[in-house]
């Protein structure tokens, strides 16, 4: 099983220590990328991608762990984009 589908399945799920640096790396092979989110951003971190809608969400603080609404609010946009 490659690293990628590995991944997927952990996401899926729905682990307690799922980490902000897993997060990028999933989002990261469905071909999102990174992007500003403007000047005053904050903490707000913005994931585009070339065909689908943006994933916009906060980055978890103070640890890196993400928290279980955000892991159901990110596959809740990939299923309604076709990603899984």
């Amino acid at each position: 099983m490659s690293k990628h589908k590995k991944l997927l399945q952990r996401f899926l799920s729905m682990p307690n220590d799922f980490t902000w640096r897993e997060l990028k790396a999933l989002l990261s092979d469905f071909g999102f990328a990174e992007g500003k989110t403007g000047r005053t951003g904050g903490s707000r971190v913005r994931f585009d991608h070339k065909t689908a809608f943006p994933i916009i969400l906060h980055r978890p603080h103070p640890t890196q762990v993400l928290k279980r609404y955000q892991i159901e609010q990110i596959e809740d946009s990939l299923r309604k984009e076709g990603f899984i």
